[in-house]
């Protein structure tokens, strides 16, 4: 019985004592990989701000902000003398994006993703209150604020003579920075409305009369149908009108 005892405890040591090596092996791997992590988003960091500072955003006075984020914890690569930061191909460094780091140096080469997230702060136009749409958009609609550009891959609107006078596209919030999707050019006319019709070539004007067969704005491309049954195409003009070009 005591031999049993002995043999028991010898082996219930033995396992503890790997589980302890196992848990010691664990932990200084995730030291390694800790450190790994440090270096790599130091390395990123460094590039991404040297990147901004030479990027075409730079011209445009925004506060730009950089976050890091990190891979994922599974990740053992391998020690690596030279890692080289990238722009992968289709990416822009603008609101969540992501940077690609690969091992250039080392005996196992290796290549990675590192999620960023790219802010460029600066002035905007934010709606004070909800704007329903269809509904012209005037000054008393927006003030100015600092907001994040790059919250959205939808371009700001800078300029007030770019939203004054607008309608909105969509049932829009208030806080919301106006970017250009959320407006558009007021409709002049509605589908069936008669429009007059400049017919325009090389030299000449030909002034006409048709049908629309769709509302029109300013801008806009629209097929009208004319008095001989001839549909055409053409553009609303600031006067309403729809100019063929020949």
């Amino acid at each position: 019985m005591p031999q049993i005892e002995n043999v028991s405890s010898t082996v219930s040591l033995s396992r503890v004592l790997a589980r302890c090596a196992a848990g010691a092996a664990l932990v200084g791997s995730l030291a390694v990989a800790s450190a790994q992590q440090q270096d790599l988003a130091a390395i990123s960091n460094q590039w991404l701000q040297g990147a901004l500072s030479q990027s075409e955003m730079q011209s445009m006075a925004l506060r730009m902000e950089v976050q890091v984020g990190k891979l994922d914890a599974r990740l053992n690569l391998a020690p690596c003398l030279r890692v080289e930061p990238y722009l992968p191909s289709g990416s822009k460094l603008w609101g969540r994006t992501r940077i690609g780091l690969r091992c250039v140096e080392g005996d196992k080469p290796w290549n990675v993703f590192l999620p960023v997230t790219v802010k460029a702060f600066g002035p905007a136009w934010v709606l004070t209150g909800n704007v329903n749409m269809g509904e012209t958009l005037g000054h008393e609609h927006a003030m100015q604020a600092e907001v994040d550009w790059a919250e959205s891959p939808h371009a700001i609107i800078a300029l007030p003579e770019d939203w004054v006078g607008q309608s909105a596209a969509r049932n829009l919030t208030a806080g919301m920075a106006l970017r250009q999707t959320m407006v558009k050019a007021p409709q002049i006319f509605k589908s069936g409305t008669a429009v007059k019709v400049l017919v325009q070539g090389s030299g000449f004007v030909v002034t006409a009369s048709g049908k629309a067969l769709e509302a029109g704005s300013v801008g806009q491309s629209i097929r009208v149908r004319m008095d001989n049954g001839r549909t055409v195409i053409g553009t609303v003009n600031p006067q309403g009108e729809v100019v063929v070009a020949q």
